[in-house]
């Protein structure tokens, strides 16, 4: 079977002093466990050593937190999860069952037509925490859900649950169930987002069978399976109704990994329809391109798309499929190699950008945090099927500079985007009226940090996250105990804290790729370690009180964003290192900071080496900084990409800056006023009057929309003309298509079509003198040809003609 390539950050660990990469071993080279130790000399193992074939996750129960940065996430977590009441989330399953409802409904997405989804994230990461950390509290919260949800079962009796609402076209909302006669009908009304009117029922649906099965899995709960069981049975009879065709069409909605679920019902049942199904829910449109081995991912929503091949790559666990596997891997390679961020997110609004632009692409809305949260999954699931460190080196990147900065431990509460845009703060959710994805995500995240440190197979025992924690290694009758300051100090100490009887296992140490050196000591004497996938192999009899040693050096080194070797971020270790731009309650209107100079690395200097703590010295522009963690700048605003510029670039750069600025101060001259859309206060004060319409940011600019159906309009000073309107956008929409009226009158359609890839750009619409002639003020209004959107619209300006 083909085999990924083993080094997802190969590209970026150029050094920017010219140091070579540090290359992996091929997949298909030197037979695991024959390589020379890196030290010179040391004891021997006591046997040889090699990779197993496969992997999998030792069991969440048997391994337990200390003290470090991810218990603080886990704890902060616990104690959201029980301040949450299950009856809000049951709200609508009550409700909708013609059951008494006992809470009141949750705000945000919660009070949407996607309303439901919550419950079964919150299933899953109270079952997630039980597993993690044994407390008391959660069990009986779990069995309440799974009970009630079986009383709801019950009471609608034909195996339906659901909490979603559908939104009519009069605009009434009412019970989501309601769309599945139509649709088995052949009435299908399709888009991205939205199905018959309700928003992702599918993905939703996804989300619960999730819950249900987690709480199957983690604490015994088997009335779970019989309430996944029978709304499986409610959904494939609406999936037998309907032709390949039309379930195309149905699957063209955000599904999340509905595949994926049928997948796992079929695991734990051996009831074969449930396996038909679930290769039958194949999205073709997304999943051929990539089972043919082409990158087309540009423009697609980035988190609709993992589930799917989540899907796959269970199915292929479950009834082997070479193909299913080979589209998985290449889509992981895709994602991690040329659409991820340094900090191993990935997405600008949501969405794909072209391979190797995300240069590009750093803006105030980078990385959505469920597509890290899947994307971890992925990487479990092809490092089980054939381990090797390359995966895990994604894996801890992303973990640890994108999931734990997607939490606030102070409050608990979660971020949608990370920004990676210089200056700008991260956004966190409320308590009770956000309930985005990302916060849902963010509970099962955040509840299983110990998921992923060790992984077993026969004898060996691997150690992939250096994560302070205990692990019970059942197979082995071994326990052992990991402490460490690491990723800020690089000794990481193991201890076997207990052992049932002398037998020779592996103990499988993860070797970074980033590591130029390392240090191995054995009870205090240095140890000579075969190494194979990446892995230091020791293999010996242990016995209680053994202790080992490994140290990793923990340089500064640059990284180049892929496809654009300028652009350039810090890091030390596997930690994303920023700069420090100030509170993230006080304004930052400077300019993105640069990096200047001949020896930009040689540049830092150390400020605490204990906090990874370190400060630019003469090669900061307009001034020097201080970086620090950036996942652990939660309330501070930051910058983490920088122009690296020598000299006279920099000279070059901001000269023509200074023309630029020119250029606007000469065009705010001429101005007669000027709309920044979006803004509350000038909204207010042009009279903005909007329907369907929404404010959005982007790139550090206010705008607005309007939406099919929708329009937005506003109020201008004008004077005699000749007048010139100006409108500004970004110059990747695509598919908008919008008219511009003055006073009721049309002066442009306009067509914007990504003509103007990776800057805003403005538009002038000369206006008609027989449209200001004698008038103090004119209406502007935007609205969209039926079934497009206007705008995004960033601003616009009415200024006389030269």
């Amino acid at each position: 079977m083909p085999q990924p390539l083993p080094d997802p950050f190969r590209h970026r660990r150029l050094l920017l002093k010219g140091a070579a990469s540090v290359g992996l071993a091929g997949w298909g080279g030197a037979a695991a466990g024959t390589a020379a130790a890196a030290a010179s000399s040391g004891v021997a193992g006591e046997a040889s050593a090699a990779i197993p074939g496969s992997a999998r996750a030792v069991p969440l129960s048997a391994v337990r937190l200390l003290p470090s940065v991810y218990a603080d996430a886990v704890q902060a977590n616990l104690a959201y999860l029980l301040r949450l009441d299950a009856d809000r989330f049951l709200h609508n399953y009550h409700k909708f069952a013609g059951l008494p409802v006992k809470g009141a409904i949750y705000g945000g997405w919660e009070s949407d037509t996607i309303a439901g989804e919550g419950l079964g994230h919150y299933l899953s990461a109270l079952s997630l925490m039980h597993a993690q950390t044994g407390d008391p509290a959660l069990k009986p919260r779990i069995d309440y859900i799974v009970a009630e949800l079986a009383h709801v079962q019950q009471a609608q009796g034909d195996g339906y649950i659901g909490g979603f609402m559908r939104k009519r076209k009069d605009g009434t909302v009412v019970d989501g169930k309601e769309i599945f006669p139509e649709i088995m009908r052949g009435e299908i009304r399709s888009a991205g987002f939205d199905l018959n009117g309700c928003w992702v029922p599918l993905y939703n649906w996804h989300k619960v069978f999730a819950g249900l099965f987690d709480a199957q899995s983690y604490t015994g709960n088997t009335q779970a399976l019989q309430v996944a069981t029978g709304l499986a049975g409610y959904l494939a009879t609406v999936c037998a109704a309907l032709d390949e065709a039309q379930l195309q069409q149905v699957l063209a909605c955000e599904h999340g990994g509905i595949n994926e679920s049928f997948a796992e019902l079929y695991a734990r049942t051996q009831d074969r329809r449930w396996l038909a199904l679930a290769h039958r829910l194949y999205h073709k449109k997304v999943l051929e391109p990539l089972a043919q081995g082409r990158d087309e991912l540009a423009n697609l929503h980035a988190n609709t798309q993992i589930p799917k091949l989540l899907g796959l790559a269970r199915l292929h666990e479950l009834d082997p499929n070479p193909g299913y596997a080979e589209t998985t891997r290449f889509f992981w390679q895709r994602v991690t190699q040329h659409h991820s961020y340094v900090i191993g997110g990935h997405g600008d609004r949501e969405y794909f950008s072209g391979p190797d632009t995300i240069a590009a692409h750093i803006t105030e809305q980078t990385c959505e945090a469920c597509c890290s949260y899947n994307m971890l999954k992925m990487t479990r699931q092809l490092f089980g099927w054939a381990p090797h460190a390359a995966f895990f080196d994604y894996y801890e990147r992303t973990h640890l500079n994108h999931i734990l900065a997607h939490q606030n431990p102070r409050t608990g509460m979660f971020t949608y985007m990370t920004p990676l845009m210089s200056g700008v703060a991260r956004e966190y959710s409320s308590e009770e009226n956000d309930f985005w994805c990302c916060v849902l995500s963010g509970m099962e995240s955040h509840a299983k940090h110990g998921d992923s440190i060790y992984w077993e197979n026969g004898d060996t025992l691997f150690v992939n996250l250096y994560i302070p924690s205990q692990v019970a290694w059942r197979e082995a009758g071994a326990s052992f105990e990991l402490t460490t300051r690491y990723p800020y100090e690089g000794d990481i100490d193991i201890a076997v804290k207990g052992i049932a009887a002398p037998r020779a296992t592996t103990l499988a140490l993860r070797l970074p790729a980033w590591a130029t050196n390392h240090t191995l000591l054995v009870n205090g004497k240095p140890y000579q370690a075969a190494q194979g996938h990446g892995y230091l192999l020791l293999r010996r009899q242990w016995k209680a009180g053994d202790k080992v040693r490994l140290s990793l050096p923990l340089d500064l080194r640059m990284e180049a964003a892929a496809g654009n070797g300028q652009v350039q971020a810090l890091l030390r270790g596997p930690m994303v290192l920023a700069a420090d731009l100030g509170p993230s309650d006080q304004p930052f209107d400077g300019l993105a900071p640069a990096l200047v100079g001949a020896d930009i690395l040689g540049a830092f200097k150390t400020v605490d080496k204990q906090q990874a703590t370190y400060r630019s010295v003469g090669s900061g522009r307009p001034g020097d900084m201080t970086f620090k963690p950036f996942f652990s700048q939660y309330e501070r605003r930051a910058a983490v990409y920088f122009n690296a510029y020598t000299e006279p670039q920099w000279a070059a750069s901001e000269a023509a800056f200074r023309k630029e600025e020119a250029r606007l101060k000469a065009l705010a001259a001429r101005s007669v006023d000027v709309m920044h859309l979006g803004e509350m206060q000038p909204e207010r004060d042009h009279d903005l009057q909007s329907e369907i319409s929404y404010p959005v940011s982007y790139r550090g600019r206010m705008g607005r929309d309007a939406r099919t159906g929708g329009f937005f309009s506003f109020r201008l000073k004008c004077g005699d003309g000749p007048l010139v309107l100006q409108a500004s956008y970004w110059g990747e929409e695509r598919n908008r298509d919008f008219y511009i009226l003055v006073d009721g009158v049309r002066v442009a359609r306009v067509k914007l079509d990504a003509s103007h890839a990776g800057v805003f750009f403005d538009e002038d619409y000369p206006v008609p003198p027989a449209l200001t002639q004698g008038k103090q003020a004119i209406t502007v209004r935007f609205e969209p040809e039926p079934g497009h959107t206007a705008g995004p619209v960033f601003g616009v300006r009415l200024y006389r003609a030269e």
